[in-house]
């Protein structure tokens, strides 16, 4: 029973670890040469095409500066977090409490963290006329189903390499 526990508990950990590590992930710079690691980039770029003026530009540049400040330190307690959670599951027993108490910590620190960008985002839009923001809503809408759609091909992609000889799963 208590190695069935144990069992649990590493799983549980690994779905924490993982999804903890997962804002710092979507946040890097896009290996394609997207634009990355600034919250609000993809804003940035988009404006071009909405025809945003210098001023408003700036405005939001400096918006997302200071989100990306904020969410800086935010990042730098998640990493601690992310290095308790990983002693606390290499202890010779795992400690459920502590390591719900983690799991709680890190939570509520990814929920700051969605909170200060619906900010910083809100703030931005009200920098644009309403109609830069219905174009710009609909250009990162059109990017976001560009970007699933790239994600179902990888994934049936990645089903087909792991079929055998006989279409069957290996």
């Amino acid at each position: 029973m208590q190695t069935h526990l144990n069992l649990k508990s590493l799983i549980l950990a690994a779905g924490l670890v993982l999804s903890a590590a997962a804002p710092a992930v979507f946040a890097m710079p896009h290996a394609e040469g997207g634009r990355g690691g600034m919250p609000g980039a993809q804003w940035m770029h988009a404006l071009d095409d909405v025809g945003a003026t210098e001023a408003q530009r700036q405005q939001i540049r400096d918006i997302m500066r200071s989100a990306h400040e904020e969410l800086r330190t935010q990042r730098e307690q998640g990493q601690a977090l992310h290095k308790q959670m990983l002693a606390a599951f290499a202890a010779p027993n795992v400690d459920a409490n502590a390591v719900e108490a983690l799991r709680r910590q890190e939570l509520a620190l990814h929920d700051a963290r969605s909170q200060r960008m619906s900010r910083a985002m809100i703030e931005a839009a009200r920098v644009l006329t309403p109609e830069q923001r219905a174009q710009l809503t609909q250009k990162l809408g059109k990017r976001l189903e560009s970007m699933q759609e790239r994600m179902k091909e990888r994934m049936h992609d990645r089903k087909e390499e792991r079929k055998g000889p006989h279409g069957r799963p290996a």
